[in-house]
């Protein structure tokens, strides 16, 4: 159900996002001025392959999963969307179907610009193109780091690197002892298999190392970060 505006914490989410951050105070207001919001429930379906882009959106609360689809029907989870990052506007710019479905992965809110807004604020504020293509050369940056990592790191620093970056993204100190941080977004080790391009079954053995260096704790509530200077020590030792 669309709820018309948002809360203290998503709005403090959007402007503090480090490419919305940046823009010039009235782009960011015309932006807002055009937005709307929606709200999830986890699992619901937000976007879906081959759908016409119709909006621009970032991610306000929760977390958005994208994932495709194999030959087989089985569903891979390809990356999450955190509060604050902004999406799906390759699809407004060239013009093409939307290429992945994207599910709310626990409830979630988003912030929506229309296509139709979002060129009009293009045609006012030239300012936005530059804006843009610092955000796509920003994403093509990441890929290429991915794709490297991929083909020149184990699996162990590739776990390290995505558990730090889980735990920047959705750590809560544990309240018990502030040195530990809890990865606040619930993935089974699946999914998490899935963001590293491996099996289940070595993801858990790698885990399982992990946790009994210290490194982690694993919780029936998901992963607990124990000591990130460890977690840097394996990236960097296998960098």
């Amino acid at each position: 159900m669309d709820e018309p505006i948002l809360t203290i914490e998503e709005r403090a989410a959007i402007n503090s996002g480090r490419w919305f951050s940046s823009l010039s105070p009235s782009l960011k207001h015309d932006i807002l001025r055009c937005a709307y919001v929606k709200r999830y429930k986890d699992g619901d379906l937000i976007t879906a392959r081959g759908e016409p882009p119709e909006e621009w959106i970032a991610c306000a609360k929760g977390a958005i999963r994208v994932s495709s689809t194999s030959i087989s029907g089985k569903q891979i989870t390809l990356t999450y969307v955190e509060p604050g990052i902004w999406f799906g506007d390759v699809s407004i710019f060239d013009g093409d179907r939307r290429t992945h479905d994207a599910y709310a992965h626990g409830n979630s809110t988003i912030l929506c610009v229309a296509k139709a807004d979002f060129r009009k604020i293009l045609a006012t504020h030239a300012e936005l193109y530059e804006a843009m293509l610092r955000l796509h050369a920003r994403r093509i940056r990441q890929l290429y780091g991915l794709v490297e990592d991929l083909n020149t790191l184990p699996l162990r620093a590739r776990l390290a690197k995505q558990l730090t970056h889980l735990a920047r993204s959705y750590g809560v100190p544990c309240l018990n002892n502030g040195s530990e941080v809890r990865i606040g977004l619930q993935l089974a080790q699946e999914e998490l298999a899935q963001l590293l391009g491996a099996s289940r079954q070595r993801v858990n053995q790698e885990l399982k190392t992990m946790e009994r260096e210290n490194v982690i704790r694993i919780e029936p509530g998901g992963l607990v970060i124990c000591d990130r200077p460890a977690l840097m020590r394996i990236i960097e030792s296998d960098d």
